[in-house]
């Protein structure tokens, strides 16, 4: 019993983590029209440089929480720079935008061995959060309570953000019909660089809380980017819920095929993206596209 709860508790963390790297990743696929290919190298980035500051350097360091938001802040405005230097000079070329964002992924990945180097770096756990809680006679691992619950919060914050703000009308509007919101006076290049920043910048936080559970080493980036395609496609461009749904079942596959069938957690995971594509190719909760 022990063992599944676990295994459950894993599942759903990892889930969260793929929902903050998954969830900008959906908007952006669903607002520029594009998949961006480096979204796991922001993920690998905002995990060094929020470890490089959370170690620190020469007795210098900064707290795991602060270091976390200033990595997340830094891989923003990477993010912004990639969408305001490169992609916004290739509008509508699908085909180079995807080739561009795959070369800077694969540089990023040489730059952080050189900077970094080969071996793999962990952070330890917030003190506050080492250990294990208790829940009546089940006893969890506390940090990864606490990254269900970061993960869960910012799915809220988005929700009320792209629901209630004048930004997410906006950011919806240019989801759903681009061509209408530039007629309507909606400068949806502006939107291009706040959504690219905002979603690299929830790349590199969730790298960063990640790094007590996964450590970040070269190919972290190769590792997630897969996971955060299956997502959504599951889900559906530029849908919140069908990330969130999309990540909590990635997570869930994941780790239950990992434990549970190894020589076959690839098939049992890219089955069912295989089975959307088939019987609705526009995700369980998306659009099709205008």
């Amino acid at each position: 019993m022990t063992f599944w709860l676990l295994l459950a508790v894993n599942s759903v963390t990892f889930g969260g983590l793929l929902f903050l790297l998954s969830a900008g990743f959906s908007l952006i696929f669903g607002l520029m029209r594009i998949p961006n290919l480096t979204h796991g190298s922001l993920f690998m980035l905002g995990a060094y440089f929020g470890a490089t500051l959370a170690i620190g350097y020469r007795g210098v360091s900064a707290n795991f929480w602060i270091a976390a938001l200033l990595g997340a802040l830094l891989v923003a405005a990477f993010g912004g720079l990639i969408e305001r230097l490169l992609l916004r000079r290739l509008p509508g070329e699908q085909l180079a935008q995807v080739l561009v964002t795959l070369g800077i992924s694969f540089m990023i990945a040489d730059l952080c061995l050189m900077g970094w180097g080969g071996d793999p770096i962990s952070v330890a756990t917030p003190r506050a959060f080492e250990g294990f809680s208790r829940l009546g006679a089940l006893v969890f691992p506390t940090y990864r309570l606490v990254i269900i619950l970061i993960a869960a919060a910012v799915a809220v914050a988005l929700w009320l953000m792209l629901d209630r703000t004048r930004l997410g009308a906006m950011i919806r509007a240019g989801v759903d019909d681009p061509e209408m919101a530039r007629v309507v006076g909606i400068r949806v290049s502006r939107l291009f660089t706040i959504v690219f920043a905002l979603g690299a910048g929830l790349a590199g936080f969730a790298g960063m809380i990640g790094t007590p559970i996964l450590s970040v080493y070269p190919g972290l980036d190769q590792d997630m980017l897969p996971l955060a395609l299956v997502v959504v496609i599951l889900g559906g461009t530029g849908s919140l819920l069908g990330s969130f749904i999309g990540s909590m079942i990635v997570g869930i596959i994941y780790n239950f095929g990992q434990a549970l069938m190894p020589e076959l957690a690839y098939f049992v995971l890219f089955l069912p993206m295989l089975l959307v594509l088939i019987l609705r190719p526009q995700g369980l909760f998306g659009r099709h596209a205008p």
